[in-house]
């Protein structure tokens, strides 16, 4: 999370939270009161409905009964006003400092939210947002990993990987030299072929993987059939029953 929070005041001019947002490269704002508490927040998407770009929302008469009057007035305020107050959204979704990223994860999709406050007993201490996710994947601790076994270890854990998924290759052949893995195979989708070269990206010392994996229209007879080889069965003799009337 960002721990260096750029907050507005309630009372602020939306000019002045524009100005602030750009300068500073944010898309978000806490919003609080005199006391610093946190009252709502602002974001980017709070300026697309204004009227000052004629984009404010139109409706006819039948279309502002249908929304009812109290939302009418509600989106009059926000793409008409002049304060922060008036246009930011209050009572905003936060997370305590503690909270695990998964729940994090969790809320932003359940809610469809990019940023959320960051609390320490009422106190505003942070913000996290889908930008500090894309900051910790590209951290520079995490490249460069040092290679870990030879070629035989590296094709081990390449089928070990791959040996549960449900996407997984049928009749697969894994090789590696040198580093370079050779993935051979029928795959049913797309999505199953992606998932698989990525799978075998992801071991430690692989440098480079030869997509060899060929995809299939139809799913192979030993999956189809729950596993194993088509056997053959026996041909029972002829009865009584049989014959044609």
């Amino acid at each position: 999370m960002s721990r260096n929070v750029i907050t507005i005041d309630a009372d602020a001019s939306v000019i002045d939270a524009i100005k602030t947002m750009l300068s500073h490269h944010i898309s978000g704002l806490p919003v609080v009161d005199r006391d610093g508490t946190l009252v709502g927040i602002l974001s980017d998407g709070d300026f697309i409905r204004r009227v000052e770009v004629g984009t404010e929302k139109r409706r006819g008469r039948w279309l502002a009964m249908l929304a009812g009057t109290n939302q009418v007035a509600l989106d009059f305020a926000r793409q008409h006003g002049r304060k922060v107050r008036q246009i930011m959204s209050p009572k905003p979704i936060t997370v305590e400092e503690d909270i695990p990223l998964e729940q994090v994860v969790q809320l932003m999709e359940s809610h469809g939210v990019t940023r959320f406050p960051v609390m320490r007993d009422k106190k505003l201490v942070g913000m996290v947002t889908r930008t500090d996710f894309m900051t910790a994947i590209a951290n520079p601790r995490l490249e460069g990993l040092p290679s870990s076994g030879d070629d035989d270890q590296i094709r081990t854990s390449v089928i070990a990987a791959l040996a549960h998924a449900p996407w997984r290759p049928a009749a697969l052949n894994v090789s590696v030299h040198d580093g370079i893995v050779s993935m051979r195979g029928s795959i049913r989708s797309d999505n199953a072929h992606k998932a698989a070269i990525v799978a075998a990206e992801n071991i430690d010392g692989v440098k480079r993987v030869e997509d060899q994996l060929v995809k299939i229209t139809y799913p192979p007879p030993e999956e189809d059939y729950g596993g194993g080889d088509f056997v053959s069965l026996e041909v029972e003799p002829s009865t009584e029953d049989d014959q044609p009337l």
